[in-house]
């Protein structure tokens, strides 16, 4: 019996000595030889350059700058090394200008990383060409670089909203936010390499050990449709704007009509791409495509266009109900300016800019039409527009709009819309009333070709004898209207200047608008749309005397710069 137990608990002990075998050499072997490849093995990434960014006449607007990351090895360095060398590497990456205390800091930080129990730490990221030389000089024990690269802005702050930046996600790598960096981050920041090579128990590398590479792939380039002269004039013009008039903000946008394409884009206040950690997080964000405002008057040339398109109204057609205020529900409609123009025409509606005579267009419209043409014309929804952070207003839902809801829509006030969402419907009246996509980017192209973005066509709106109609009232709006004063002479140019009231806790504001003015010309054959839009001037309210005059210097600078010759 006593030998009986003793065979088969031997044999009990062998069969469990079999399955632990079984389970370290077939189950488990791969989990294994990961953890030991991960003890003799050394991964080194290789980092790729993230692709360039280009004007259309091929001047850099994004690159990268060749960088270096600073690595130690602590199990290299003894513990009576570690003090010594953080100073001398904190001296050196500050530099002489810093204070003492500055210094202390950064050496603390390096000797913690450098106590701790790895082969391998980062010290500083993105170091200079001339930092590295002058550590290599000192020959430093147990420290090293590996190539890496910075993202570099030659124009500085110019566009800076469309670009967006480079900064660093969750697991410290470089990951684009924002504008261009954050849209096409993917095609920018290509595909790092690898290099893995045998190291011994101090973690050096073993010289005749095997050694494996894989070649990283750079980012893409991408050549935008943005010309720079264009983006000059946009910039200069819009920045001297927003301090003669006093204004909390100011954007601009230059859209070609016939294509889609984004000439120009500007916000102020911008921000410094490369140091955008150096400013408050609400500038990151490109207004033009994040930012909602109420339209105002800017809004009737939209929604004539659709009565006009349903054969509801004609040029000639007298509104009756112009002569006085009108009122709606308890509330009481009237003119920015309480002047009233009985038995007056449409198209005087729209060069008198009269909310009265919006009301009447408004009413034959009716409500179905009208939410229609305000999906068609896109808005409640995004562009998609190549940029990152494109926001879109909802709009509100049709069975929650009352009689006076449509009333205060007809005229731009009630209803939100982003910039891009405006200067693309009024370019879509420029371009015969087909709605495009806007585009920021021309081509795509790497090491194995290029892609080219074509203009796309969303839909047509209006008839091309209804955007016709629609032009030569903006036109007539441009020459006879508030701000006939500031247009250049001699050329034929179609826009719409809007005032709109700010809201506030439930109420608008009297003293706080949004001044802008949108149009296009050539009026005949348009060459560009533009939208030029201020927050809160505080020298007028009104955007026939503030957006209307910023908008008529960067046309009549457009016109030399096309060579477009003065035809009336």
């Amino acid at each position: 019996m006593r030998i009986f137990v003793i065979k088969v608990f031997f044999a009990i002990f062998f069969i469990a000595i079999l399955a632990r075998l079984f389970y370290w050499q077939v189950i488990s072997a791969q989990l294994l030889q990961a953890r030991a490849e991960g003890q003799y093995f050394k991964d080194t990434k290789v980092f790729a350059k993230r692709g360039s960014v280009f004007f259309s006449d091929g001047f850099i607007l994004a690159s990268s700058n060749p960088t270096f990351n600073l690595y130690g090895l602590p199990k290299v360095i003894s513990s009576e090394e570690r003090m010594n060398t953080a100073y001398t590497i904190a001296k050196i990456v500050l530099g002489k200008e810093k204070v003492e205390k500055e210094v202390d800091l950064l050496a603390k930080d390096l000797v913690d990383k450098l106590s701790k129990d790895l082969y391998w730490v980062l010290l500083e990221k993105n170091v200079s060409y001339e930092i590295k030389k002058k550590i290599e000089q000192i020959n430093l024990k147990g420290v090293g670089f590996e190539t890496s690269s910075s993202r570099f802005y030659p124009e500085g702050s110019s566009s800076a909203h469309l670009l967006g930046f480079v900064g660093s996600d969750a697991k410290g790598q470089d990951t684009g936010y924002f504008g261009l960096e954050g849209y096409y981050d993917g095609e920018l920041k290509g595909i790092s390499g690898l290099i893995r090579h045998e190291r011994d128990a101090l973690g050096l590398p073993i010289l005749i050990g095997r050694f494996l590479t894989s070649s990283a792939k750079n980012g893409k380039d991408i050549i935008l449709n943005l010309d720079r002269s264009v983006q000059f004039i946009v910039e200069e013009n819009l920045k001297k704007g927003m301090e003669k008039y006093g204004a909390r903000a100011a954007s601009a946008v230059v859209m070609e009509p016939k294509t889609g394409n984004i000439l120009a884009m500007a916000s102020f206040p911008n921000y410094h791409p490369a140091k955008y950690f150096d400013f408050p997080k609400e500038v990151y964000k490109n207004p033009i495509v994040a930012d909602s405002y109420e339209p105002g008057s800017t809004f009737k040339v939209l929604v004539m266009a659709a009565a006009f398109n349903e054969d509801l109204v004609e040029p000639d057609t007298i509104c009756d109900i112009c002569g006085a205020p009108i009122s709606i529900g308890g509330f009481t409609i009237r003119t920015w300016n309480n002047k009233y123009f009985p038995n007056t025409v449409l198209k005087d509606v729209i060069i008198h800019s009269d909310n009265t005579g919006m009301v009447f267009v408004g009413k034959k419209l009716g409500l179905d039409k009208f939410y229609s043409y305000l999906e068609n014309f896109g808005l409640g929804s995004i562009t998609n527009i190549d940029l990152q952070d494109e926001f879109s207003p909802e709009i509100r839902p049709k069975n929650e709009w009352r009689e006076i809801d449509l009333a205060t829509a007809s005229f731009g006030q009630g209803v939100a819309v982003t910039p891009i969402q405006m200067i693309r419907a009024v370019a879509a009246i420029a371009n015969g009333g087909k709605l495009m996509e806007p585009h920021m980017v021309k081509v795509i192209k790497d090491d194995q070709g290029s892609f080219e973005v074509k203009p796309k066509v969303i839909r047509q709106i209006i008839g091309e004898s209804t955007a016709k109609i629609i032009t030569e009232m903006m036109v007539a709006a441009v020459s006879e209207g508030e701000a006939k004063w500031a247009k250049p002479k001699g050329f034929k140019i179609a826009g719409k200047t809007g005032t709109a009231q700010i809201p506030v806790a439930g109420h608008y504001d009297p003293n706080k608008t949004i001044a802008s003015f949108v149009g296009f010309a050539p009026a005949d054959d348009p060459k560009f749309a533009i939208l030029v839009r201020y927050d809160q001037p505080s020298t007028s309210p009104y955007g026939s005397e503030t957006a209307a005059p910023t908008f008529f210097e960067i046309a009549k600078e457009l016109f030399n710069y096309y060579k477009i010759a003065p035809t009336e």
